[in-house]
């Protein structure tokens, strides 16, 4: 079982309120403008800032 499309079209940062994408490996969402990973921990998304990790790119 994966994210749904649908939740992930309307799924946006927290923190800043810009777009998230999957990661590759399904392990997390990421925020391109921000560069926060929010894992995804039983195929449900954890939006909670202080649960993210900044990227290092």
């Amino acid at each position: 079982m994966s994210i749904p499309k649908e939740l992930l079209a309307i799924l946006v940062c927290p923190v800043c309120k810009k777009p998230v994408h999957l990661l590759p490996d399904n392990s997390g969402l990421k925020c391109d403008a921000c560069r926060r990973v929010y894992p995804v921990r039983d195929d449900i998304p954890v939006m909670l800032a202080e649960e993210a990790t900044i990227a290092p790119e």
